[in-house]
């Protein structure tokens, strides 16, 4: 059973998949590439540490705020039959996140949202010198993110590899699909109709995401620990250029305006998500939202403009007053 205010615990995925199967063709097989098996084998048992363990740093205060939200818009009921996964990360201090969730490990299929998986990769492949980021490569990145192109997302993956985009994921570095934490970010099939790899071995999702996981990946976006600083500052920048204003960006325009919003979402039939770092005058903070409701659509945009309140009143709350340090004059005449 999924449990609101259990988001910090292992939760299984058994209703995680969509009734039918993939956004753009549903394909039913179901494999393990063998070529995966002993890399998926060491990341089940992996022992060391996780980048950036957001589990770790949970915060009552903020998790209490972020379940009476939950409760206020009357989702509830959602979160607990596992239809709503949520995660907020408060970044006043870049190291020491604050963080609250709801069904946070709950793996759901999540459309377009995965996409910043195959983001990650190309860049790791192009850090490595085994991919050129040449101005047709650049444009695919661009508007794989920009608009959600599934030809460009395809055509991406098709460089990269689907199988270097799940190496990428599972490996120790980042650990974005970690079999101990029910799973995570996951690509295993073209945005197309076919081009079917692998499921994700845990839940047999095509394009698969857990709020938790999507929020590790922000955070190290704004921490400029994707790849490198500099590629992390790309990404950054390609993720802030969306064109399509829904979900979170129509939630956040209308109380926010001026914020930075670095962002990807997903959506397909009952399938709503979105995900993004957020910056502004009075806070700066990653929200994830996971749904699988007809109605997700029309949470999201109400979920964020709660979020945004909860980070810019807890910070307010909490953020250290500032102190005038006292002048080299002003030491000497206190020592006499």
């Amino acid at each position: 059973m999924v449990l609101l205010g259990a988001g910090l615990a292992l939760l299984g995925g058994a209703a995680a998949r969509p009734a039918a199967a993939d956004d753009l063709g549903d394909e039913s097989s179901f494999a393990i590439d063998p070529r995966l098996e002993e890399l998926l084998r060491r990341a089940g048992a992996a022992t060391g540490p996780v980048p950036v363990p957001l589990w770790r740093h949970r915060d009552a205060e903020l998790q209490a705020r972020l379940e009476a939200l939950v409760s206020r818009l009357g989702l509830r009921p959602a979160a607990r039959r596992g239809a709503l996964a949520l995660a907020m990360v408060d970044l006043q201090d870049l190291g020491r996140p604050r963080v609250a969730a709801v069904n946070g490990d709950h793996m759901m299929y999540a459309a377009s949202l995965p996409k910043i998986a195959v983001l990650l990769a190309a860049f790791e492949k192009i850090a490595r010198g085994e991919l050129r980021l040449d101005a047709e490569l650049r444009d695919h990145l661009e508007r794989m993110i920009r608009d959600s192109s599934n030809a460009s997302a395809t055509h991406v993956m098709h460089r990269v590899g689907k199988r270097f985009i799940a190496e990428v994921l599972l490996s120790p570095r980042y650990r974005l699909y970690d079999p101990a934490r029910g799973g995570g970010l996951w690509v295993g099939k073209d945005y197309a109709r076919a081009g079917l790899w692998m499921r994700d071995p845990l839940h047999q999702l095509s394009h698969g995401a857990t709020a938790l996981q999507v929020a590790r990946f922000y955070t190290m976006l704004a921490r400029d620990e994707l790849v490198s600083p500099r590629y992390s500052r790309m990404m950054k920048r390609m993720l802030g250029r969306t064109s399509i204003e829904h979900k979170f960006v129509r939630g956040l325009r209308a109380v926010r305006p001026r914020a930075a919003i670095y962002r990807k979402s997903g959506s397909w039939r009952g399938w709503h998500s979105d995900s993004a770092l957020v910056e502004h005058e009075d806070g700066r903070y990653v929200a994830v939202a996971l749904s699988a409701s007809p109605q997700g659509g029309r949470w999201l945009p109400q979920l964020i403009v709660g979020m945004d309140a909860i980070i810019s009143e807890y910070e307010a709350e909490t953020r250290l007053p500032a102190v005038a340090l006292p002048g080299p004059g002003e030491l000497r005449r206190a020592a006499r």
